[in-house]
């Protein structure tokens, strides 16, 4: 007896996270999807260009606008994300920028939450207010809602933060959107579709850093957007084709092999950085441990709500920048990297590495104190990585007790 698959039941999403967005090629029957390596696609006729370049007719025909493996990748972060349609670009600052520059005009106002990326508070602060975009930093949701107005018109969150791994509540963030007529983007780069999907709270636009856990193995630097297809097709048309920032086949061809596995690396790094937050609760090394899975982290009930698990990121504060220098060159199974997200385990120094342009006045108020390094736990053994931070927490103690010593002679 043949079994007919029932066409409305939802597919899960490790299901999605391999099959969605591509099926046999057409042209050839290839299982995985082909990089179509080319910069243009000829349309036939000089009617049917005219028609694909007014946007009458859907279709290739310049890379830099849409490719063929690029549109799978796009299709496939759509379904994770739960979204109608997504848009690639060549980094994450990429989509950021496109987004930013389509969005918003002179007069706007736009209000963030505190700690984002530094790349993205450089952007809003440096670039979009040299063209007239008045840009509030909020410290927190209740902060952010004094601040919109009937000008705002982009609300910029991330969730958790980078790098304090504060939890912002996106349901309260879609709603103060609503209420001021503005637009919630939530960069969703440290949770991944696996463990939120923002626009299941409300959010509109969902941006990633495709280079961290989409790609999860370090070899490919992009961004995407997720969100309606109308808006989409307006940052296609404007943020991506005059800004020019389009992913390459190849870079989406990795993507695409990398989402097949995101449910399960997630997994994995979600455990391991459990594991790894016990071993140091309470160490006495440590200033502060910040992971949304400790029950006394601020933002732990909202996490719970919504977040499947909390996240492959830990970030500790270790009192001192010459504390913290010396614990990152005592580890040994940690990288020394500024990204995160890949099946290795990767550590670095926020203060002086991804957020030190924003100034040290803006340090201390967004939490990046000269003690705290963000470690992005990969998927090695626990064990392993519990036996090396702890290891790199001893050579710290015994440089205190050094320091403490010369000072009494």
């Amino acid at each position: 007896m043949t079994h007919n698959p029932d066409p409305s039941r939802p597919r899960g999403l490790r299901t999605r996270a391999v099959h969605a967005g591509h099926g046999l090629d057409p042209a050839t029957g290839a299982h995985a999807t082909p990089i179509y390596a080319t910069s243009t696609f000829g349309y036939g006729s000089a009617e049917r260009g005219a028609r694909l370049f007014a946007g009458e007719e859907q279709g290739y025909f310049y890379s830099r606008l849409t490719n063929p493996t690029v549109r799978a990748f796009e299709e496939k972060v759509a379904s994770l994300e739960g979204l109608p349609d997504a848009l690639a670009f060549a980094s994450g600052m990429g989509a950021v920028s496109a987004a930013c520059l389509t969005l918003l005009k002179p007069g706007d106002e736009t209000v963030f939450i505190a700690p984002l990326y530094g790349g993205t508070t450089g952007f809003l602060t440096e670039v979009a207010a040299k063209f007239g975009v008045t840009v509030h930093e909020a410290a927190d949701e209740t902060a952010a809602e004094a601040l919109c107005g009937p000008r705002t018109r982009l609300i910029w969150v991330e969730t958790p933060t980078n790098p304090a791994l504060n939890i912002v509540d996106l349901a309260r963030v879609s709603r103060m959107a609503r209420a001021c007529g503005a637009l919630s983007v939530a960069d969703n780069t440290f949770s991944s579709p696996y463990l939120t999907r923002p626009a299941e709270h409300g959010i509109d636009l969902v941006m990633h850093s495709a280079t961290k856990y989409l790609g999860g193995h370090g070899d490919a630097i992009g961004g995407v957007l997720a969100g309606p297809a109308d808006l989409l097709a307006e940052v296609r048309g404007v943020g991506l084709r005059h800004v020019g920032a389009s992913l390459g086949p190849f870079e989406a061809y990795l993507f695409l092999r990398g989402l097949k596995t995101l449910p399960l690396r997630m997994d994995a790094h979600c455990a391991g950085a459990a594991e790894l937050a016990a071993a140091l609760d309470g160490h006495p090394a440590l200033h502060a441990l910040h992971y949304p899975g400790l029950s006394r982290h601020a933002g732990h009930e909202v996490a719970r709500r919504q977040m499947r698990a909390f996240g492959g990121l830990l970030s500790l504060d270790l009192g001192s920048q010459a504390a913290a220098f010396t614990f990152l060159n005592s580890l040994t199974l940690f990288t020394q990297a500024v990204s995160l997200g890949d099946v290795e385990s990767l550590s670095c120094h926020p203060g002086s590495t991804t957020h030190h342009l924003l100034g040290d006045e803006a340090l201390r108020r967004q939490g990046v104190t000269p003690g705290l390094v963000r470690l992005s736990v990969g998927i090695e053994d626990p064990a392993d990585l519990i036996d090396d931070v702890l290891g790199a927490l001893k050579h710290v103690g015994a440089s205190a007790r050094t320091d403490r010593d010369l000072s009494r002679a």
